[in-house]
């Protein structure tokens, strides 16, 4: 069994990628490199004897070639942060790239496709807790595309065995999204702007990589939605405040108000994205002290046995170290007998799911 993994030069890509050749699977990667850190994971990706194939997916004929002895796909590859592009490299990106690849998928004669989509088709969670059958109210492009991708998919469900999992946020060893958070608390030059009350779910990205290979292969997963979330509820303060746990340190705790910065934003948007310039600040980057998203796990936990396991407090430390040993923080690298580590797991299993 061949498995093709898209979007492998992105974070969750490239774990997913690595978790899947621990476990014994033949993996074969895609994605594009752009910036220093996706050179970086398709260099560790072939370090570790995974075929890379770098392209764009919609092209036909390279979708084609990709696909050629594919027995299951797993699609992460997607427009999402640039904020310096018309809307329409969102949609060629998003659904013109997962239609090519849903039909040379079918033309592979694939058995499994399982696309991952976002939690961001809810908008937020300011109704209450989320689920599968909550309405979809995507409130940017990003969201607007990637619920029109899941409509593409789902159009495919009578042909091929089709999953849709939509991911909450996700963290963990990898990941440089959240390094700007770790490294401020650090410097103990990070704020929060609002109140800090909203809410979130966070992910490890072990434990995301493990939900989506089961999804891959599981009896009772085609022809669903699933949303893929962690174990804990917490809000913005909490996680800065387990966040500073992890870099034993203090969080100063100054917030500010968001409506000036929420103006900012708005200016910058109009101003800088029709020149092509990539504004430093944009409401999206906003989203994480202003929406609120947690959910309902049950139907993940009843049809596929799936629950989330790796708890935020151990998570972080997992990812603060990784951090240490890049060198991306200003505490070097802990003693390894200082390293938190999952009961039972050997010593070179560190940032593994064990599970």
């Amino acid at each position: 069994m061949t498995l093709l993994i898209t979007g492998a030069s992105g974070f969750i890509g490239s774990r997913l990628a690595l978790y899947a050749r621990r476990e014994g699977l033949a993996v074969r990667a895609t994605g594009v490199v752009n910036t220093a850190h996706e050179a970086t994971r398709v260099r560790d990706l072939s370090t570790a004897g995974i075929q890379v194939i770098l392209g764009q997916l919609q092209e036909p004929e390279f979708a084609a070639r990709l696909l050629e002895g594919v027995d299951r796909v797993i699609h992460l590859a997607a427009a999402q942060h640039e904020a310096n592009v018309p809307d329409s490299y969102f949609h060629g990106v998003n659904v013109i790239g997962t239609r090519t690849l849903l039909d040379a998928s079918m033309n592979a004669g694939v058995q499994r496709f399982v696309y991952g989509s976002t939690i961001g088709v809810y908008g937020s969670a300011a109704r209450g807790r989320l689920d599968e059958a909550t309405p979809a109210q995507p409130d940017n492009i990003y969201g607007r595309t990637k619920l029109e991708a899941e409509g593409v998919v789902q159009s495919f469900a009578t042909r091929l065995a089709t999953t849709i999992v939509r991911i909450s946020e996700t963290y963990g060893p990898g990941d440089f999204r959240l390094l700007k958070l770790f490294k401020g608390i650090e410097r103990r030059r990070f704020f929060v702007i609002g109140s800090g009350m909203n809410q979130r779910q966070v992910i490890h990205v072990d434990d995301l990589a493990r939900g989506l290979l089961l999804a891959s292969h599981h009896p009772q997963a085609p022809g669903q939605l699933f949303v893929f979330a962690g174990a804990e509820v917490m809000t913005t303060n909490e996680m800065v405040g387990l966040v500073a746990q992890a870099l034993d340190t203090q969080p100063h705790g100054f917030k500010v108000p968001m409506w000036p910065f929420m103006t900012a934003a708005v200016m910058m948007e109009k101003t800088l994205k029709p020149l092509g310039i990539q504004p430093p600040l944009h409401r999206r980057r906003l989203d994480f002290f202003r929406k609120s998203f947690f959910f309902s796990t049950e139907k993940t936990h009843e049809l596929l046995g799936f629950r989330a396991t790796i708890p935020f407090s151990r998570g972080v430390r997992e990812a603060a170290e990784w951090y240490r040993q890049q060198g991306l923080l200003l505490k070097g690298p802990r003693s390894a007998a200082s390293v938190p580590r999952p009961e039972g797991a050997r010593r070179d299993e560190v940032g593994r799911c064990s599970n």
